[in-house]
């Protein structure tokens, strides 16, 4: 064992990778093996590579601060997580049936509302949502999808048990840094992909196009499909322009695109305007038409809702599917399964108070320093209270936020999430992680063979996103004995 693993302990924690004795579990064995054979040396060697790798691959993300938007590499790990095929099969399952029920929810709640009219789900909770779009009301798009693409987070515990920590149906993101991440594993150890049956990811963009091309409102055999962004100063923006590319589409801005009188959408070209088919949206829904939603947005395109509930043009996500991505509603998906599917939901939930009701918040207000408090419509670990990490002074903060807005609030154990093994400097460290899967829905459901791993670089920190300090692990999930 080389020195950089000497001091390697996991700890109360459920490691990924490696038993509490220090042995490799069975999986990942021969692929730890190989790692704790290298040297220090060789394995700064290798993280030197990945970097370089990195910057002439221009591999980035944005960081909003209050002085200035700061360009950044993206943080990526060499060790690998790697899960097993017939363990991903069941999650697989799990997380598309998921899927299916939070877009049976979504279709009901503007149209019939039986969900609501039958007390499975409070009807103010929902009604009364920032994120429940009244624009929506009446309509159903194709196949009554409206999550298109969803990226639901999952936790493993100290018993290394799987739950969905939160599901992101608004602009989920991160897919692009999964891909580029397996193009760096492969520059870095290329070794052990001759040693594993590591199923590919590379083939998310033709899913994308296929899952977009089902939704196009014509017939033609080639749509037209475009990804709209708000331009280069967004954080998402490198992910963008990587997946118009790798499918094919065009990257639009709002001013590109323009609609007609009959309700049909085009993009501005040089050699005249060409008629838009989908609109993959990477604006929150606020910002794409100033008739509909905020007058104010220079983001949007005036007139598109209309040309979408018209049949004219496809959108992706669909407008108004942000309800269901609602922290509070969240917790009732388990009961939306039942309700919609008639199924044993396959995923558990993290346990979960709902500030807005009174039972939940006397508990939550009483052990404040337990818990993590979450608002229910922030994103990018922003707003959120460790408790057992914070000081008194932020518990009583969080009580007077929670006493003044109930509904905005939700509260959840701290969960001992697992780690794996992590190059920090010159030593090899547990670190937090969790996984963020991406699901793509129209006529079928899809679901990608790993995800997006990230990790919280900072000893102790359970925080892993990328915006607050954390970094990114390549997923692996290998089919057989290696």
């Amino acid at each position: 064992m080389s020195k950089p693993w000497r001091s390697y302990r996991t700890g109360a924690f459920f490691d990924e990778l490696m038993t509490d004795r220090g042995s490799p579990r069975v999986t990942p064995r021969r692929a730890i093996n190989f790692f704790r054979g290298l040297s220090a040396d060789e394995l700064q060697a290798r993280r030197s590579a990945a970097e370089l790798a990195i910057k002439e691959m221009g591999i980035s993300f944005t960081v909003h601060t209050e002085q200035d938007n700061i360009d950044r590499a993206w943080p990526y790990d060499m060790i690998p997580r790697i899960i097993s095929a017939r363990e991903w099969a069941t999650l697989s399952r799990g997380l598309a049936q998921r899927t299916r029920a939070l877009n049976c929810f979504i279709d009901d709640i503007y149209n019939q509302q039986r969900i609501l009219i039958d007390d499975i789900v409070p009807a103010d909770i929902v009604l009364e949502s920032d994120n429940y779009k009244s624009q929506c009301e009446g309509f159903s798009p194709r196949f009554g999808v409206w999550a298109h693409i969803c990226g639901s987070d999952l936790v493993r515990d100290h018993r290394g048990r799987f739950f969905v920590l939160e599901d992101n149906l608004r602009v989920p993101s991160g897919v692009s840094y999964m891909l580029e991440n397996r193009e760096i594993s492969k520059r870095v150890v290329p070794e052990l992909f001759r040693n594993y049956s590591i199923l590919p990811v590379d083939d998310y963009p033709l899913k994308l196009y296929e899952m977009l091309a089902a939704l196009s409102p014509r017939t033609a055999k080639r749509p037209n499909i475009v990804v709209l962004t708000p331009g280069i100063y967004n954080a998402a923006y490198f992910e963008h322009a990587f997946l118009a590319q790798g499918m094919g589409a065009e990257l639009v801005e709002g001013t590109d695109l323009t609609v007609t009188d009959d309700d049909c959408v085009y993009m501005l070209t040089v050699d005249g305007s060409v008629r838009v088919d989908v609109i993959y949206r990477r604006i929150d829904e606020d910002f794409i038409d100033p008739e509909a939603f905020r007058a104010d947005t220079v983001l949007g395109v005036p007139g598109l809702m209309r040309a979408w509930r018209s049949g004219k043009v496809a959108i992706a996500n669909a407008p108004g599917a942000g309800v269901a991505d609602d922290k509070v509603i969240y917790a009732f998906v388990p009961e939306m399964i039942r309700y919609y599917l008639k199924e044993t939901p396959l995923l558990s939930n993290v346990p979960t108070y709902l500030c807005v009701r009174e039972q939940d918040r006397e508990y939550v207000l009483k052990n404040i320093s337990k818990l993590v408090i979450k608002p229910a419509n922030e994103s990018g670990g922003y707003g959120i209270m460790v408790g057992p990490h914070s000081s008194p002074a932020q518990h009583r903060r969080y009580a007077r936020l929670i006493e003044s807005d109930p509904r905005n609030y939700i509260a959840q154990p701290t969960l001992c999430l697992s780690t794996g093994p992590t190059l920090i400097e010159n030593t090899v460290q547990p670190r937090h992680l969790d996984l963020r899967p991406f699901i793509l829905q129209s006529k079928d459901v899809w679901v990608t063979p790993g995800g997006l791993t990230r990790v919280a670089l900072k000893k102790g920190s359970l925080v892993v996103n990328s915006s607050q300090g954390g970094g990114s692990k390549d997923t692996w999930v290998v089919e057989g004995k290696p």
